[in-house]
């Protein structure tokens, strides 16, 4: 019962915020407008708004790793695998640029999915192959504009934590843009939220790590679906050796 109702005072805290803070983000929007194309302004307060839910919760302390491999003034195509909905909180806290592609109906939650709209993230409709090619399309001129993509290439949380199938949109985008792929992996989040229900758990560390960007020329040779491959080999690997490295020192 100490769970259900922690749990229903977070999601209160994280409505009546979102209710106090997209004023704000229209306010950010409408001064930074004029000189601002690509809203680098309204991202940065939108990643402060995400970031409160983990600062201020202290079931969730959060190590930020190779954050200092992303380099500024480089456009990535950035991908990351999916756990829970607590990934988006998570990868937020990277303070820097990109645009999210997420599914449509997210940008229907009420303020939080207006702000969405307002940084210009680009809408998909899972399923709908048309929805697609208009998405890589978005992807395609905000790549060309200097902003860096974020995906999740498993397309949704997995169910138990295993690293699914990674689709080959993300990666088409890489290799018809030739624009380096930026791999990040996320830990612990399915422990703190798990995919069904809305019940936190208890504590649980969470790991956010940036891996060595992959360069255009490294996978030029490569089709999407040859590249998607390698690069969720490269991601199961990383989270392989964590493991081990959490076993070997006896924190988890």
């Amino acid at each position: 019962m100490l769970r259900v109702a922690l749990s229903a005072l977070f999601w209160a805290f994280l409505a009546l915020s979102s209710v106090a803070l997209f004023p704000v983000a229209v306010l950010v929007f409408a001064l930074s407008a004029p000189f601002d194309r690509r809203r680098r302004a309204l991202h940065l307060f939108t990643c402060f708004w995400a970031s409160l839910y983990t600062w201020l919760n202290p079931a969730w302390p959060l190590r930020v790793e190779g954050r200092a491999r992303i380099r500024s003034g480089e456009t990535y195509v950035m991908v990351c695998n999916h756990l829970s909905l607590l990934d988006i909180l998570v990868l937020f806290r990277l303070f820097v640029h990109f645009k999210w592609v997420s599914k449509i109906e997210n940008f229907r939650v009420p303020f939080i999915g207006w702000n969405m709209r307002l940084n210009g993230y680009v809408a998909l409709r899972r399923g709908d192959r048309a929805s697609v090619v208009e998405m890589l399309r978005a992807c395609d001129q905000l790549l060309a504009d200097g902003n860096s993509v974020m995906m999740f290439p498993e397309g949704t949380r997995s169910p138990d934590g295993r690293l699914r199938a990674f689709k080959p949109g993300a990666f088409e985008l890489a290799l018809r843009n030739r624009r380096p792929l930026l791999p990040i992996v996320v830990e612990g989040t399915a422990d703190a939220l798990p995919k069904r229900g809305f019940v936190l758990r208890g504590r649980h560390p969470l790991r956010l790590t940036v891996l060595e960007p992959w360069p255009y020329e490294r996978f030029a040779g490569l089709d999407a679906e040859a590249l998607a491959a390698a690069m969720r080999e490269h991601i199961a690997a990383h989270l392989g050796e964590t493991r081990v490295e959490r076993l070997a020192t006896g924190t988890g």
